[in-house]
């Protein structure tokens, strides 16, 4: 069988079985056929699969926006209101704020257009339509194995199919003028679908609670249940007068929305039908078992450790003097949010045996291929090379995630050497005005002796913990020869020598190019990036064999598991998942599927001892008053304030709306429950849950805290 028939067979496995549990699945929009519209529409959904997916008309998923191309929204409004969660406004809110203006800790509403604020470099992307360009890629692949038959295909597998994509996109953007046109694999590259988008660029904040509500519970609640969080933010849409994207300007007006979700105040019950649309991030679910195994072993260990070393010197600095914490709070949220999410996995994927469930269907993979020749000489490699690729790799891939959780991304000013390195010398040049103002942005959240303490922290550590000489960079050379191995005395000389530490860096470079030999900063960034380069380069024929050999497995168990729902890992394009409102039980204790104003005061009350549980004591009064109005549940009279559902979400869906059977907006996903952290890997559908804080209590704080009756008004849910 050639391989463009082969991938047709796949595809035709892939596409006509879509009838899957409620609880599990990623969907594409534009691949709901009738099997799995009957499922839903048993579950309780009453919107047809046009009134989802429309790209020729209006539709649901024209509510829905991908959120800064990191996070997911909801358009809310007729002009252009988002509601997203509050860690996805995070970056914004803090870049918003300063010492005088700390509108991260005291909030934030505008009462008028006037009064939002614009964000610079924010922007919201809209899901024009998605199409098939699979045969394109595939063929343009064949060709250059054709090209090159004495060398294996797997050798050229990755090396190529970027260079395809990327063409595949120039033509879209030709011929879909000022639209953002992006190919993504599916199917472990077994299929290929461009999006086309369009992007607004003037995204101004509306709203932002206190951070104690937007981020109740901290590092101590996340991804854990139950949840009081108050996980929202408001921004909204700017366009030109003919409602086009435009770059920010005051003449600028709020977007006439297309299609917007309406709110509903009903609420919700045990075994409703749920549903969220978002851009869910990565996911790993076809993932062979050594693949499992060096994402535990040899790739996680390294975000745990490191982070954990950190995190530790920034908290120190950060409690000791509010503007570096608020300098440093939205890095420290990204950095805490996955360090915490790679134990969690780690600590799931063994306790449910994630890597052996997957060898009982790699075993059953085997069986079903070794009575059949013609499926044997197509797949009987694939474990054996997998094996070995794997095993060939697995020092350098844990040296490598210790060299970018150290130097990459947690030395600061190697960032800024990095960029100044790769800068011309022409103090003309639009290059050099682009990089002074990315450095000015840079530097405005910078504290050059919290990272001065942090790289010696994490110089000692990395050779504590990558203990083979041969992969550490060249200066550790020098620590032994002119500092008896003293790190921290290293640093301090590196750090009193460098340029690098402040925005006269750029200009002083500009005047003097010796300084890209002399500096210790930049010489050492510029040794680095050689030595990564080699070490990534070491590996590019395993990793290339592991590509493909990793699409083989997926195609291998679309072929066999026929009978069986087949839905594509997470890429970070429009997806649905559909399920309904559930408790669940973990070692021996219930978890009811909400939590009211009564836990909220609970954990607040704890707050002497558990600094995450703080809350402004005006937020505390006016939740006692226990005056819920129309935001009262009309089941159990409580104001709800999170809930559950066993909807499937990953990563990026922070923001996505939740939907009721009838398309309105009950809540904001914004996270998961820490008895299933393996969820990227091996879905657990008893475990498996979606942590949404409710709608009403997102619209009771906008009422009754922030007094913004304008957007009550707006949202159309004034009594």
């Amino acid at each position: 069988m050639n391989k463009i028939t082969l991938f047709i067979t796949v595809l035709s496995v892939v596409f006509c079985v879509d009838n899957a549990k409620a609880d599990e699945g990623m969907w594409m929009l534009n691949k709901i056929d009738e099997k799995t519209a009957l499922v839903m529409k048993e579950l309780g959904l009453r919107l047809t699969p046009k009134e989802l997916y429309n790209p020729d008309g209006v539709s649901l998923k024209d509510a829905v926006v991908d959120f800064g191309d990191f996070c997911s929204g909801v358009v809310v409004s007729p002009d252009g209101l988002v509601f997203t969660n509050h860690h996805c406004g995070y970056g914004a809110i803090q870049k918003l704020s300063t010492p005088e203006d700390d509108i991260l800790a005291n909030g934030f509403v505008a009462h008028s257009y006037a009064e939002e604020r614009p964000a610079e470099g924010l922007f919201v992307r809209f899901l024009q339509r998605t199409e098939e360009c699979s045969t394109r890629v595939m063929l343009a692949l064949d060709s250059i194995y054709r090209a090159n038959p004495n060398v294996e295909p797997r050798l050229l597998d990755r090396d190529h199919v970027d260079s395809i994509c990327n063409a595949v996109e120039r033509d879209y953007e030709k011929a879909n003028p000022g639209m953002d046109c992006q190919v993504k694999s599916y199917y472990g590259g077994n299929a290929y679908y461009v999006s086309i988008y369009k992007v607004y660029r003037d995204v101004r904040l509306v709203f932002t609670a206190t951070n104690t509500l937007g981020k109740f519970g901290g590092d101590t609640d996340n991804w854990m249940w139950p949840r009081q969080t108050c996980d929202f933010s408001v921004f909204r849409i700017y366009a030109d007068e003919n409602g086009e994207p435009a770059e920010y300007s005051p003449a600028n007006k709020p977007l006439r929305s297309k299609r917007y979700a309406k709110i509903c105040m009903d609420g919700y019950q045990q075994g409703d039908y749920c549903m969220t649309i978002g851009y869910p991030g990565s996911t790993s679910r076809y993932l062979s078992s050594w693949g499992i195994d060096e994402r535990v072993n040899a790739r996680n260990v390294s975000t745990i450790q490191v982070r954990g070393k950190k995190q530790e010197v920034w908290k120190k600095f950060m409690d000791a003097d509010r503007s570096v914490a608020i300098k440093y709070a939205s890095k420290w949220a990204g950095s805490s949010n996955y360090w915490k999410n790679s134990i969690g996995m780690n600590k799931a994927i063994a306790d449910l045996g994630v890597i052996g469930l997957k060898q009982q269907t790699e075993e059953q993979i085997r069986k079903w291929y070794s009575g059949r020749d013609d499926l044997k000489a197509r797949f009987g490699q694939v474990f054996g090379k997998l094996e070995q690729a794997y095993a060939e790799r697995r020092n350098d891939v844990y040296a490598q995630g210790f060299y970018n959780e150290t130097f990459s991304r947690g030395i600061e000013i190697a960032r800024v050497a990095g960029i100044l390195n790769h800068m011309p010398q022409d103090a003309d040049s639009a290059q050099v005005a682009s990089t002074r103002e990315g450095l000015q942005a840079f530097f405005k959240d910078y504290d050059a002796a919290l990272d001065e303490a942090t790289t010696a922290v994490l110089i000692q550590n990395y050779r504590e913990q990558v203990k083979d000489p041969k992969y550490w960079p060249d200066c550790y050379k020098e620590i032994d020869s002119l500092y008896n191995g003293d790190c921290a005395a290293f640093v301090r000389n590196m750090f009193s020598k460098t340029v690098c530490k402040d925005i006269s860096c750029l200009d002083r470079l500009l005047a003097d190019s010796t300084l890209r030999a002399s500096d210790p900063v930049l010489r050492y960034t510029e040794e680095g990036e050689d030595f990564i380069t080699n070490l990534y380069g070491k590996q590019r024929m395993n990793n290339n064999i592991i590509h493909y050999n990793e699409r083989m497995l997926t195609q291998a168990l679309l072929e066999m598991d026929q009978e069986a729902p087949h839905y594509s890992d997470a890429n970070f394009t429009m997806r649905l998942s559909y399920g309904f409102i559930q408790d669940y039980t973990a070692q021996g204790q219930h978890f009811q599927y909400y939590t009211n104003a009564q836990s909220l005061l609970d954990k607040a009350a704890r707050q002497a001892e558990i600094e995450d549980y703080k809350l402004e004591e005006d937020i505390v009064k006016l939740m006692q008053q226990g005056k819920w109005g129309r935001y009262a549940d009309k089941n159990t009279g409580d104001m709800h304030l999170c809930f559950i559902s066993n909807n499937d979400i990953t990563g990026g869906n922070s923001g996505s709306p939740m939907f009721n059977g009838k398309g309105e907006l009950i809540g904001l996903a914004f996270d998961g429950n820490w008895e299933a952290m393996s969820g990227d890997i091996s879905f657990n559908s008893s475990l498996q849950r979606c942590i949404g804080v409710d709608i009403r209590f997102v619209l009771f704080l906008i009422d009754k805290w922030g007094k913004a009756d304008n957007l009550i008004r707006e949202l159309g849910v004034r009594e």
